[in-house]
């Protein structure tokens, strides 16, 4: 009687057995059967071991060949990792099994949708971790290559602190405002290469420290601001000046032009941002809210179409048509005193003393931090190619992959001689408009012009992945 039973339970075990997955294939469903009929061979054995009259070969328990010892651990894998990471070695493939990692690097990048920004759409190469949910899984985004930047010329026409720099619309000069309350116009070309005439032209007429410039791209104007309550705008074909904008109670640390409409949108110590029309002179908004002063401003063809930032540590994205703010956002704990904006995508890059933070211009969403700077970010600046900048009050300057926010570069510029050596901070930095110069107005008084270096290459100044590996997964954690 029990070599029948026996003879039973051996016959029923060895049927395919019925799949708990029901999207399980066929050698998984191999799998699941031999599982099964091994593991109730193993209990007959030890139920029946005792009786006499049972052939030892219904009670012998079979082995699961190689085949399927790879299909039992792929399908073991891939119940531990979720649906949306395809670990490396699965079911079928030539490879161990057992050294399968959760590590894997995806090449392909999913379609953008019609309507969506380009700060959402997913980087090719990117590394995923994988934790034991969805939630938990990390992408690690892979940084793009840059060739590190090198300084070239310095260039001492200043008798005081270096405040602003703004490049002509054809890329021909670029004027430089200081602390010796002139404005001095250099020829790019000459200046890249240290000829001594490189000065074009002097401007003198405030009284206090130039704070902002900017260059019109549809008119030969230069307007500026100064520490004096002043805004002027000087004509570059009679180099006087023809118009006064006034209105502010105090000191004008900011000034911009709105791309596409004769506006122009100035902040300052009286913690205003104040748009006025270029060319009738009158203030068309006063933009209030903020409880300091306004560091620094950008200006948008689109919603929001101005951006302002406090020294109260706060940014406001304005309304321009109704003057009224949209968002405001919180998230830094010191005062901003940078923006800056990239021409290829819809977002905008942040600097305060704490850290410097990428947000979505059209909804003021934090998308990455850009840590690092142990000092006050005096300066930001991105070009076209996707490099950002930000420079601080001690001299130093790091440089960003603005896609990943991956730090390739953290270099310090060097105080020209004769200087103190605490006067090493840089308060202004611009891109030309090819990319391929910075040029940097420092507290030594000098301006100093920045290159790739053209012997640079991927062998010699390598991504480190190790470092920007740990950086992302300490994110992770501090988010989660």
């Amino acid at each position: 009687m029990a070599a029948v039973i026996a003879r039973k339970i051996y016959q029923s075990n060895t049927r395919p057995a019925k799949m708990t997955l029901g999207d399980a294939t066929d050698g998984e469903s191999q799998v699941v059967a031999a599982q099964s009929a091994q593991t109730s061979l193993k209990r007959a054995r030890v139920l029946f071991s005792n009786c006499s009259g049972i052939p030892s070969s219904c009670l012998l328990v079979p082995r699961l060949d190689n085949e399927l010892r790879r299909k039992a651990i792929a399908r073991k894998t891939h119940l531990l990792y979720p649906d949306s990471i395809r670990p490396s070695g699965g079911a079928g493939s030539n490879a161990n099994p057992a050294s399968s990692s959760a590590l894997t690097i995806s090449h392909q990048s999913r379609p953008q949708e019609k309507g969506t920004d380009n700060a959402d759409s997913s980087r090719e190469g990117a590394i995923v971790i994988a934790g034991k949910s969805k939630k938990s899984s990390v992408r690690i985004p892979s940084p793009k290559w840059h060739a590190p930047w090198r300084l070239s010329t310095v260039i001492s026409a200043h008798l005081g602190w270096v405040r602003s720099i703004a490049f002509e619309p054809t890329n021909d000069m670029f004027a430089t405002g200081a602390a010796d309350n002139v404005i001095k116009i250099f020829d790019t070309a000459k200046a890249c290469v240290g000829a001594e005439d490189a000065l074009k032209l002097t401007l003198t007429g405030h009284i206090s420290p130039v704070r902002g410039l900017a260059f019109s791209p549809r008119h030969p104007y230069l307007f500026s601001a100064g520490e004096d309550k002043m805004v002027k705008c000087w004509d570059l074909e009679t180099n006087q000046v023809i118009r006064h904008y006034h209105g502010h109670l105090s000191g004008v640390f900011a000034l911009k032009l709105h791309p596409t409409l004769d506006i122009l949108v100035t902040g300052g110590r009286d913690a205003v941002a104040r748009v006025w029309d270029m060319r009738t002179k009158h203030q068309i908004h006063c933009l209030t809210g903020h409880d300091n002063t306004v560091g620094a401003l950008l200006t948008k063809p689109t919603d929001p179409q101005v951006i302002t930032s406090s020294y109260d540590g706060t940014i406001k994205l304005w309304d321009l048509a109704a003057g009224k703010c949209m968002t405001t956002l919180t998230h830094h704990k010191k005062a901003v005193r940078a923006l800056a904006m990239p021409s290829f995508e819809n977002t905008f890059l942040s600097g305060a003393a704490d850290s410097c933070k990428k947000w979505q211009a059209k909804d003021g969403r934090l998308i990455r931090n850009f840590t690092g700077h142990n000092s006050v970010v005096n300066a930001l600046a991105i070009n076209d190619d996707g490099v950002a900048i930000s420079a601080a009050d001690d001299g130093t300057m790091r440089f960003w992959d603005y896609h990943t926010g991956y730090c390739f570069q953290s270099t310090e510029t060097i105080p020209q001689p004769g200087s103190l050596d605490a006067e090493n901070g840089i308060f202004a930095a611009e891109f030309d408009l090819t990319g391929t110069r910075l040029i940097t107005g420092e507290t030594d008084k000098t301006i100093k012009i920045w290159k790739q270096d053209e012997d640079a290459s991927e062998v010699s100044d390598p991504i480190d992945m190790v470092v920007w590996r740990k950086q992302c997964l300490a994110e992770a954690r501090q988010r989660y």
